[in-house]
């Protein structure tokens, strides 16, 4: 049977945790009153609790009257009072008033010390777990109260929009070519988009009939106007967030045209409400639903969870101290706002018949799959596959390196023509399945750390990717290499012809794209195209909105531009028919092939850095800006040192040790203390932070100094230990492998650090931007 402090440790949430029952804290009191109780107790030499029944007849009756008076006397005990719980109500400067439990001893313990201390920590425990549930409550009921608004809106809007289409001839979408290319806002000055007066009297029929339901369009002419008590009416107008290039754009366009006219509040035309906006709006309150719903399901848990502790604990003391304490407590408990409250449960009643209404079409069903979304349950024959193909793969690869061995291709007087077409494509998928093991790994570890790495990312529990799918992809690839490189040398060693055994490669190149973007619901689906999906907002940035997990994969191709440079040489050796010529210099000498080489380089810096810039514009955060620069000296020391690899002189020596230095300075930096939360000096744990979720300190210690070895190995471009091409490769693809393990190592941390600043704010839910705000109509 499973400890109970383990099931609770499994089942809180990580992100409340500290105000949880600290149910281990008050163990140990707990045990110190039965410390104390074993101390002060002295048996006699003839206990009759320890009494041999063998020896005399009698001996059995006595034990039986003894029974019967200790059960006399301890039902005379339940019916007077042990302890008294009492409560009283303090002033907390808003309007309800905030209760606070306090127990009393109506009678002497024996451990009357241990006793008063064990009750004053539950009464702390108590006090902790109302109070925050109460001020959780009321946030949860406040944000209710604004999505009622706000669908109210979107459903008025909605039906007038439904009504104007129904009638021939009319609607309120303008005709004009200019008002219907912005369509970010409700109108600012509606009168000026159209000089016809149809449109206009139609236009103003709409805002009539919104202001009815209480929403008011920016500087109409009822919105200007001053209600009895001379104070300006509120406006509402639409706030879709610039997550798309489009809004982006428009956006940019917008703030810019604000700053050259030197007004916050442009007079220009206006914009019209279109049936894209009102899709936008309607996903965005789904959105704020479903996570209002997800965060009174985890308040609901909270407070089932610190009962059940209550309750055990109480048990455990009633147990060492020999009387009947838990009922007096339990009562106090169970009048408790965290229990007695039903908003929470009235609430989710109400999200769920409104969430079924509006937008499940009526269907119960389908309205639970957003709102309790199902999660895959864990296959035994992942696990079974993961086993066996990584037995493969270590039975192919040792395979390869015999035969390696026997055609002598890894020998230095052996030809190139092995290391120019296949050592490419192969190190590919090598730095890509160590990546992918590396990630599984870190899967593991943020699972057993109890790292919601789900909410960070925010991936959907029911398709987000586990440990063991991580490194049956993983072993997949692996073993898929392994056997193509197999393959490879027993072909070539067969005699066939060299253009076609070359070609295998690439094939599976190809064989692994088209898996990758395959649209069949096979082999994770929803995985491939959230990973294609965050490519794309890689590459196209800085015009999609960024988040963690966009920034975070960006940070993962810093760490594989030798993966890139391999693919620009693969894809130069295919298209330009390299492998039926096996005329390799063909790529390395043109000079196109050695500018994207520095385009390559550059990229994921150049990405990482618009990142920051973006994020800088939505957040108005100057540390986003220092984070650029960080990038931005890291792509500066990446092109020195692609200079220096073709003009080796004391110049471009001198410049690429100066803007390695700095680089690299400035990410350890950055490692430490921004992306780790580490280097604190006023910490109580020595030049790290305050908390930690690694017990082991040390560990931490040597990760920042394994973190700055595996930063510095760039050393090795300036120093050039080679001897020749075959080796030269090879130590290449050691330095690849060394900077992708120092990601996956410091991918751990970071999320760790991450996970910690949500625990401190207790966020546990997203917050979703709502698209209806009021603003003031005369500014």
């Amino acid at each position: 049977m499973v400890k109970f402090s383990k099931e609770l440790e499994a089942q809180l949430i990580p992100e409340w945790k500290d105000a949880f029952v600290n149910y281990w804290q008050l163990k140990k009191h707990v045990k110190k009153i039965k410390l104390s109780r074993k101390n002060r107790q002295h048996p006699p030499p003839h206990d009759l609790n320890h009494v041999d029944f063998g020896r005399s007849i009698f001996d059995s009756i006595r034990f039986i009257a003894m029974k019967l008076s200790t059960k006399l006397l301890s039902s005379t005990n339940n019916n007077t009072e042990i302890i008294q719980v009492r409560s009283k109500s303090m002033e907390d400067g808003s309007d309800e008033e905030e209760v606070l439990y306090q127990t009393e001893l109506v009678q002497l313990f024996s451990e009357e010390d241990e006793v008063r201390v064990f009750f004053e920590r539950l009464d702390e425990e108590l006090n902790k777990v109302n109070q925050f549930y109460k001020t959780k409550e009321s946030e949860f009921v406040e944000r209710g109260e604004i999505l009622n608004k706000q669908l109210q809106i979107l459903v008025d809007l909605k039906q007038i929009l439904s009504d104007r289409r129904r009638k021939p001839n009319s609607g309120i979408f303008p005709r004009s070519r200019s008002s219907s290319a912005r369509n970010s806002d409700f109108s600012e000055n509606p009168t000026e988009l159209n000089d016809s007066s149809t449109e206009i009297s139609q236009t103003d029929e709409v805002i009539a009939a919104l202001e009815k339901n209480g929403v008011s369009f920016m500087n109409s002419a009822s919105s200007r106007a001053k209600t009895k008590k001379g104070k300006p009416k509120m406006a509402m107008r639409i706030d879709i967030p610039a997550a798309t290039p489009a809004h982006t754009i428009k956006a940019v366009t917008s703030t810019l045209w604000e700053d050259l006219v030197n007004n916050p509040k442009r007079e220009g035309p206006g914009d019209f409400i279109n049936r894209k906006k009102i899709q936008c709006a309607e996903k965005m309150i789904r959105s704020a639903f479903v996570e209002l719903y997800r965060g009174l399901g985890l308040l609901n848990t909270y407070s089932s969870l610190n009962m059940v502790a209550f309750t055990k604990i109480l048990k455990k003391f009633d147990k060492v101290s020999n009387q009947q304490t838990s009922a007096s407590y339990l009562k106090a408990v169970k009048r408790s706002h965290f229990i007695s409250s039903d908003k929470v449960v009235r609430l989710m009643d109400e999200v769920e018949s409104i969430f079924t209404k509006h937008f499940a079409s009526n269907d119960r069903k389908k309205a639970m799959k957003f709102l309790r979304p199902q999660q895959t349950k864990d296959s035994h024959m992942v696990t079974f596959f993961v086993g066996l193909f990584t037995g493969c793969f270590v039975s192919l690869f040792s395979a390869y390196i015999i035969l390696a061995h026997l055609s002598g291709i890894f020998s230095p007087n052996a030809e190139t023509a092995y290391m120019e077409t296949v050592y490419p494509v192969f190190s590919v998928f090598a730095l890509l399945s160590l990546h992918l093991f590396l990630y599984g790994c870190n899967l593991l570890m943020w699972k057993n750390t109890r790292i919601n790495y789900n909410f960070i990312f925010e991936f959907a529990p029911s398709t987000a990717l586990k440990c063991r799918d991580a490194f049956l992809i993983c072993t997949t690839f692996m073993t898929s290499v392994a056997g193509a490189m197999v393959i490879h040398l027993l072909l070539r060693a067969g005699g066939f012809s060299p253009a076609h055994v070359d070609m295998i490669p690439g094939i599976l190149l190809l064989i692994f794209i088209a898996l990758l973007i395959c649209p069949f619901d096979i082999f994770y689906r929803p995985t491939r195209y959230c990973f294609l999906r965050i490519i794309r907002n890689i590459i196209c940035s800085p015009f999609y909105k960024v988040l963690m997990v966009d920034f975070f994969m960006a940070d993962q191709l810093t760490s594989q531009i030798p993966l890139l440079r391999h693919l620009e040489s693969t894809a130069c050796y295919f298209l330009a028919g390299s492998f039926k010529t096996h005329q390799y210099a063909t790529c390395k000498n043109g000079m196109l092939y050695r500018q994207l080489a520095y385009v390559i380089s550059f990229s994921p810096y150049y990405w990482r850095a618009m990142q920051c810039a973006r994020r800088w514009f939505d957040e108005y955060d100057l540390n986003q800006l220092a984070n650029m620069g960080k990038y931005v000296s890291a792509m500066v020391a990446a092109g020195a040192r692609l200079t220096y690899a073709t003009e080796s002189n004391h110049l471009w020596f001198s410049v690429v040790l100066v803007t390695s230095v700095v680089a690299t300075v400035y990410q350890l930096y950055w490692d430490f203390v921004r992306d780790w939360g580490l280097l604190n000096p006023n910490s109580k744990n020595p030049w790290l932070r305050d908390d930690l979720i690694l017990k082991n300190k040390s560990i931490y210690y040597l990760s920042i100094a394994l973190n700055v070895v595996l930063r510095v190995a760039w050393i090795e471009s300036i120093m050039r230990f080679r001897i020749n091409p075959v080796q030269t490769r090879l130590l290449d693809f050691f330095l690849a492998s060394l900077e992708v393990i120092r990601r996956g190592h410091w991918n751990f941390y970071r999320l760790e650090n991450e996970h910690l600043n949500n625990v401190g704010k207790f966020r546990a839910v997203k917050t979703v931007p709502l698209p209806f705000r009021e603003t003031d109509s005369d500014g």
